[in-house]
């Protein structure tokens, strides 16, 4: 027992020193390891660029993978990048080669993506056109509107007609879900092409029959950018618009609002006549027709409204209980301009119940109420409290409440409104208080009960510490006096005792204006001011100078003896002032009031002109006149009219015809058309109800239903037009465009990109620039090459205006990239460009410049660049090749490094020097090239012939004798190495 128990004893310590010399070795592990991934996180905090590029290549790696699971990884991270601002324009070649995925969520993060960063990689986007189109008749609603929109994001010219196709097409699908992106593609190809105006509103007007709500913001917005002046668009689909509003979506209901209310102003009389009926129920327009009038009445009839009118006013007021402000807003505009006045009022609450919201909200609340309380202060005046200033409420939030309530303010209310004036006047926001001291003025002129204690209040002010408070009030002060000057000079005599300590400008200013206009009210102290303005008079500021030669002039007219000598004084001050306006006044003023031959009769005048009665000054509210433009549009937040503002136009006089809104009612007479279109109809509202759903489930629906509608029997009927024979329609130049942008591709296997070095950081002052030649056809001229520039702000501040100056020689044809207006720190950006290096390897060189550098650089062509692949038979490449003989043909023999003998190796070494397509071969020991150069379209033809050891012979034909040995310089070089 004791020998077992020992041993026992034994094992178990042994396993108890290898547990811990094995925790001890794990330690150690975890600990080295921690202080790798230490090292790896301060390296990436102190090189963010090479972990941002280091992230881009992981993305690369995940996208070019065979398993979906990484590829849909790696895009889920990139809308991620872009949902975070961050530039992921780098990774578009290896997004886009995925747009083909069979796959439904990789496909439409990779379109969304597209739709992203498409208008900026045109030439790349454009090669996946085929796949677009494709796309466009995919079972799947979500990826036929997603392939719509990515297409009509390509902002090329030369796809027009393949859009607006496209378009027609989409506008026509069963699911409403695509024909609402068919309305938003409208707007941006009309942007793209304005001569596509009559077509789209074509479409348009297809569209408007839309029953669906989803389709309805839509097609009105697509209306208002195309042809807002068609009204004759909206008679038969105004009644529909009104009823389908309440279940349109929220930024669809502002759109529609908008466009109602302008069409409303010129198809309804003004309901705001004297004497004017209101009958909710009266609906006799929409049944009864135009012979069942009564006849005999030649008398004027009193208004009555349109029941159409009546109609969109019942159907709006339901959203003022939304809980998007805009639509609030939006109602709230809409009976402000078309509801009887007495109606007006139900929209008070609704308004400020938005005051609960956000600034920026309150602040377009806010001026829209302080337009209506000037017309209509009823309105508010329940709601006044709702209107006093918080403390923590913005400056323009808090002038903005300033002004409602000057605007509530009467006789009874006014008590109330002063004592809330007077916590104002008191508040660290100096130009808020500033601002109530011209509040209290308003109050003043508007209500004369208070005109006395409001200017007792304002003299109290004058003895404020604050300056802004006090020049404030003395301006305010000024205007209030020249409604009451007589009854008021001790007010004057106290405000020039406060002179000398008075230092804004304008308040000293308004005070010696004040006893120069009164000065014979103050005989004893107008020359006294007049006395120290003299002694510092070159040190006062300009508005000061102006108002002390027109007191020295008023001085001198009424009290000369005093005043001669010194006014003499300051005219010669004023003569030699460095401000012209200071000199031309002083001069004016001596030749007025000093009597000279020179002067002529208008010294006589001199008095009359000076000391006229001057009109007192009218305080109004500056949103008066805002009226003007219609509420809630950008013209009335800023009182100016913006770019694509639409004025609201008069009442019509006499009603336009209200039958034009009539709609027929067919009823179905049993035909097989009539069925099918009924059967249409169902689908569409059938599928809009089903869009909520499953991707799944909506696109096998709407497959089924394809297939009934094709094995319905529909006799002597002309068939549509299928997809194949509209795009038939396209003209052949169109055609063959798109041909040279994908078949070039199929017949080359482009090797990796090479990135050449346009301009160092250091050089650029931050900006840096790299480019490569993308092996694609040039979009803007077909002789030119693209080149593809990226550009990168590596320096800790934006760069602006970055565009192509200057350029060498000045022959050189090249198609600049569109001014880049702001590039961030940090951030970079691929642009293309065009040129035309007429089959030459010389250099391209101009000028990259910024808004405040210019910097010299050039392009050089590798002469293999100056190609673009033709595609060819190998009988046709023998024929041609026979053509060029002679000194039109190079040849040498190489010794081939043996890693290079299969005809793949051949192929990648030799497609990595040239752009040049592979010829299929039938003999084993030949490789054969063909390509053209892209400005004279002259060919070129490689072909290798493999021979024993190692060694072949390289033949180059083509009329270009410089570029061929050029080329088998490159080639040989890439052949020949490792």
């Amino acid at each position: 027992m004791d020998v077992g128990f020992s041993s026992l004893r034994s094992e178990a310590v042994g396993a108890v020193r290898t547990a811990m010399v094995s925790a001890e070795n794990l330690q150690l592990t975890l600990k080295a390891e921690l202080s790798q991934e230490e090292q790896a996180l301060t390296h990436i905090r102190s090189n963010p660029k090479e972990a941002h590029k280091a992230g881009n290549e992981d993305l690369k790696e995940m996208l070019e993978s065979s398993k979906e699971s990484l590829k849909l990884e790696a895009m889920k991270r990139i809308v991620g990048l872009i949902a975070k601002g961050k530039n992921a324009s780098e990774l578009f070649p290896a997004v886009v080669k995925n747009v083909a995925s069979k796959n439904i969520e990789l496909k439409k993060l990779v379109y969304v993506y597209l739709v992203r960063y498409a208008e900026e990689q045109q030439d790349l986007a454009l090669l996946s056109i085929s796949t677009f189109q494709r796309a466009l008749k995919d079972p799947n609603q979500f990826i036929r509107a997603s392939a719509l929109r990515v297409l009509s994001s390509i902002r090329v010219p030369i796809i027009v007609p393949i859009m607006m196709l496209a378009i027609k097409e989409a506008a026509a699908d069963l699911s409403p879900y695509v024909r609402k992106t068919s309305a938003h593609a409208i707007q941006k190809l009309f942007s793209l092409d304005a001569d596509q105006k009559e077509q789209l509103i074509e479409v348009i007007e297809k569209l408007l029959k839309d029953k669906s709500t989803l389709v309805a913001g839509s097609v009105v917005m697509a209306f208002e950018e195309v042809c807002p002046d068609r009204i004759d668009l909206i008679h038969k689909n105004y009644r529909k618009l009104c009823n389908l509003l309440v279940d349109v979506e929220e930024w669809g209901q502002v759109v529609i609002i908008s466009m109602l209310t302008r069409y409303a102003r010129t198809q309804f009389t003004s309901p705001w006549k004297e004497g004017a009926m209101f009958d909710e129920n009266n609906e006799k327009a929409f049944y009864e027709s135009d012979s069942e009038e009564k006849k005999g009445h030649t008398e004027e009839k009193p208004y009555i409204m349109d029941p159409d009118h009546r109609l969109l006013l019942r159907n709006t007021k339901p959203l003022l209980q939304s809980r998007n402000t805009a639509v609030v807003m939006s109602v709230a505009q809409l009976y402000w301009h078309l509801a009887p006045k007495h109606e007006v009022s139900i929209v008070t609450k609704s308004l400020v119940r938005l005051l609960r919201s956000h600034r920026e909200v309150q602040y377009i609340v806010l001026q829209n109420i302080a337009t209506m309380s000037i017309q209509r202060k009823g309105m508010f005046e329940p709601f006044m409290k709702s209107f006093y200033v918080r403390s923590t409420d913005a400056t323009h939030i808090k002038t903005l409440k300033l002004e409602i309530l000057t605007n509530l303010a009467n006789e009874a209310n006014i008590s109330t409104i002063l004592r809330e004036f007077q916590t104002y006047v008191k508040s660290q926001d100096k130009a808020f208080a500033a601002a109530t001291i011209q509040a209290i003025g308003r109050c003043a002129t508007n209500i004369s009960e208070v005109t006395d204690t409001c200017l007792n209040g304002l003299v109290l002010l004058l003895s404020n510490r604050d300056e802004t408070v006090v020049a404030e009030s003395v301006v305010v002060i000024k205007k209030l006096l020249q409604t009451q000057p007589t009854q008021h000079s001790e007010i004057i005599k106290h405000m020039a005792k406060l002179f000398d300590n008075i230092t804004v400008p304008m308040a000293r200013a308004s005070i010696l204006w004040l006893i120069g206009e009164y000065c014979e009210r103050v005989p004893k102290i107008a020359p006294d001011v007049l006395r120290k303005m003299a002694k510092s008079f070159t040190a006062e500021e300009d508005i000061v100078k102006l108002q002390t030669v027109n007191l020295a002039a008023k001085l001198y007219l009424t009290n000369s003896k005093q005043t001669k000598l010194l006014t003499q004084y300051i005219l010669n001050l004023g003569k030699y002032d460095q401000n012209y306006d200071i000199r031309d006044r002083t001069r004016f003023i001596r030749q007025l009031i000093v009597p000279s031959e020179k002067s002529g009769a208008l010294n006589k005048y001199a008095r009359r002109i000076l000391l006229a009665p001057k009109p007192a000054p009218v305080l109004e509210s500056s949103f008066k006149d805002r009226d003007r433009f219609q509420l809630g549009t950008l013209s009335h937040s800023l009182n100016s009219k913006a770019t694509g503002y639409q004025e609201l136009s008069d009442w019509p006089a006499v009603a336009p015809d209200q039958s034009v809104r009539n709609v027929e009612i067919i009823e179905a007479s049993g035909s097989d058309s009539e069925e099918e279109s009924s059967e249409s109809e169902k689908t569409s509202s059938d599928s809009g109800k089903s869009s909520s759903g499953s991707e799944q489930s909506s696109s096998e629906s709407e497959l089924e239903q394809k297939k009934k509608k094709k094995t319905k029997k529909v006799p002597q009927k002309k068939s549509k037009p299928t997809a194949a024979d509209r795009y038939s329609e396209i003209p052949a130049v169109c055609w063959s465009l798109r041909a040279s942008f994908f078949f070039p591709v199929t017949t080359s296997s482009f090797g990796p990109v090479k990135t050449y070095e346009l301009l160092h950081h250091m050089t650029g002052k931050g900006l840096a620039a790299k480019y490569h030649f993308p092996r694609q056809p040039c979009l803007y001229q077909p002789s030119m090459v693209a080149v593809q520039v990226i550009l990168s702000n590596s320096s800790d501040h934006s760069l602006e205006e970055i565009h192509i100056g200057d350029r060498s020689p000045a022959s050189l044809s090249i198609h600049c990239f569109n001014t880049i207006e702001r590039l961030e720190p940090e951030a970079s950006v691929t642009v293309s460009m065009g040129i035309d290096f007429s089959d030459s390897t010389q250099a391209a060189n101009f000028q990259l410049c910024t808004k405040e550098d210019q910097f010299s650089v050039s392009i050089q062509p590798a002469v293999g660049e100056l190609l673009m692949p033709s595609s060819m038979t190998e009988q046709d490449f023998c024929k041609e090749q026979g053509k060029l003989q002679g000194m039109n043909e190079t040849s040498a023999t190489i010794t081939m490094e043996t890693a290079n003998a299969s005809s793949q190796a051949i192929s990648k070494q030799v497609l990595s020097v040239a752009n040049v397509g592979v010829v299929s071969s039938s003999q084993n020991n030949f490789s054969r090239f063909a390509g053209r150069t892209v400005s004279s379209g002259a060919l070129v033809l490689v072909s290798l012939e493999l021979k024993e050891s190692s060694t072949a012979l390289l033949t180059i034909n083509t009329e270009k004798t410089v570029m061929a040995s050029m080329l088998l310089r490159d080639i040989k070089q890439a052949l020949t190495q490792a």
